[in-house]
């Protein structure tokens, strides 16, 4: 599997995500960027999720159907045509981190994966059905931890 480099010009891997990221702050996505893109890719999809949360990995962002060609997202960007899965706040596209005041900060895990075949996902798939769709078909992969306490 090859490797993908993926940054944030918000954050540091492993470091404190701002604020203005935060559910309480207005669930502003961060800005992404990533490279390179393999040529075999012909889709990107892209997960956050908190594996540090009291009732289990918290999916907090949830996107398929990125064109390839696409190189990052700016801070509240949707790609465009892409589709959008279902967070645990409930509601499709990105709800920030907003773990339990007084908790050690969580750790916010944005994967991105590049995709051989088409993942075939609609707008407001689980987390879930996110894992089902891209197994046995990512050829490339970045990751990117952001952390947040309150």
């Amino acid at each position: 599997m090859e490797e993908m480099t993926l940054r944030s010009a918000a954050f540091d891997d492993h470091t404190l995500m701002p604020s203005e990221y935060s559910h309480d702050r207005g669930d502003v996505s961060p800005p992404l960027e990533w490279s390179p893109v393999p040529e075999e890719v012909v889709e990107l999809a892209l997960a956050c999720e908190d594996p540090d949360a009291p009732v289990g990995t918290f999916a907090h962002w949830l996107v398929a159907g990125i064109d390839p060609v696409t190189t990052g997202l700016d801070a509240g960007e949707q790609p465009t045509g892409a589709v959008l899965g279902r967070n645990d706040y409930g509601t499709e596209g990105y709800g920030g981190p907003k773990p339990p005041a007084g908790d050690d900060p969580h750790r916010y895990f944005f994967r991105l994966y590049g995709l051989s075949e088409p993942s075939g996902l609609r707008d407001g798939f689980t987390a879930e059905e996110l894992r089902d769709a891209v197994e046995d078909k990512v050829v490339a992969s970045g990751t990117l931890v952001g952390t947040f306490a309150r």
